[in-house]
């Protein structure tokens, strides 16, 4: 696994290419085009939106709360979320360059991505299915495609959208979306590029998916709000300085209660 590479904060379905001689976004999906400019399928605006019962996730295999594996186990810390790699994979972390605050990390693989933010959720889950909705809404709205189905991660979200190519085809992105609720977090996945539509390219980066861990933190924070992400080692520095400050902390009150600890001493001078 290769550590890390910044990018600039951008949407998952990335810039058009040419991949296997065939024009997409992010070397996704190839899409029929008639000679006039527009997609050969459903006209711009007619959105096919299939629905699916929601599949809650088995987490038992992952991803992980903190609370649920010993320590990180050769994971990189990026502070809210702790990622494992895995052959051929390289790290980047999507950075505002306004705010420097890391959004989002992003795992690669050739020409496939994986994109993970973390938020907070209430305690009483179920924040994926909101959001697919509202995305599906989004994708209607702006006259793409959206597919629910069950796939390894339970219910997720197939998507297309539209846009118009340098030479004037329509082209599409297609994009897949994960979601996996946990305890007061969700975690959202976002497969762009051969991923989106390849389940043997998909594998190996639902695999770094699955090994995630969430440090969701105690502190109070409003659903949906993103869990903060750090570099590695900024994230190092800030769980050094908690250690030591909890261990100065045991150690004061330690001494306050043993009741062998020598207290001041005054020594009378005649």
């Amino acid at each position: 696994m290769s550590i890390f590479k910044r990018s600039k904060k951008s949407d998952p379905a990335g810039p058009a290419e040419e991949v296997d001689g065939v024009e997409t976004l992010e070397g996704q999906d190839d899409t029929d085009t008639d000679t006039d400019g527009t997609d050969g399928g459903d006209a711009a605006g007619d959105v096919e939106v299939t629905r699916t019962a929601s599949v809650v996730l088995d987490r038992s295999e992952g991803p992980f709360d903190a609370s649920e594996v010993d320590g990180r186990g050769g994971r990189v810390d990026l502070g809210a979320l702790w990622m494992q790699g895995v052959p051929g994979m390289e790290l980047r972390l999507e950075v505002d360059q306004n705010t420097q605050q890391v959004n989002a990390a992003m795992a690669v693989i050739r020409d496939s991505t994986l994109q993970l933010q973390a938020f907070a959720a209430p305690r009483s889950g179920g924040l994926w299915d909101e959001i697919r909705a509202e995305l599906v809404t989004a994708i209607e709205t702006q006259g793409g495609t959206a597919e629910e189905r069950v796939g390894p991660l339970g219910t997720e979200l197939r998507t297309r959208m539209p846009s118009r190519g340098e030479n004037g085809r329509t082209v599409f992105a297609p994009a897949t979306f994960l979601g996996v609720d946990g305890p007061r977090w969700f975690l959202r996945g976002v497969l762009a590029g051969r991923a989106a539509i390849d389940d043997e390219a998909a594998a190996p980066l639902l695999e770094v998916l699955r090994a995630a861990v969430v440090v969701r933190g105690t502190e109070p924070m409003a659903p949906r709000e993103l869990l903060p992400l750090a570099l590695p080692r900024e994230a190092e520095r800030a769980a050094e300085a908690a250690e030591a400050e909890a261990d100065a902390a045991d150690e004061a009150e330690r001494t306050s209660l043993d009741p062998f600890t020598r207290g001041p001493e005054i020594t009378e001078v005649r």
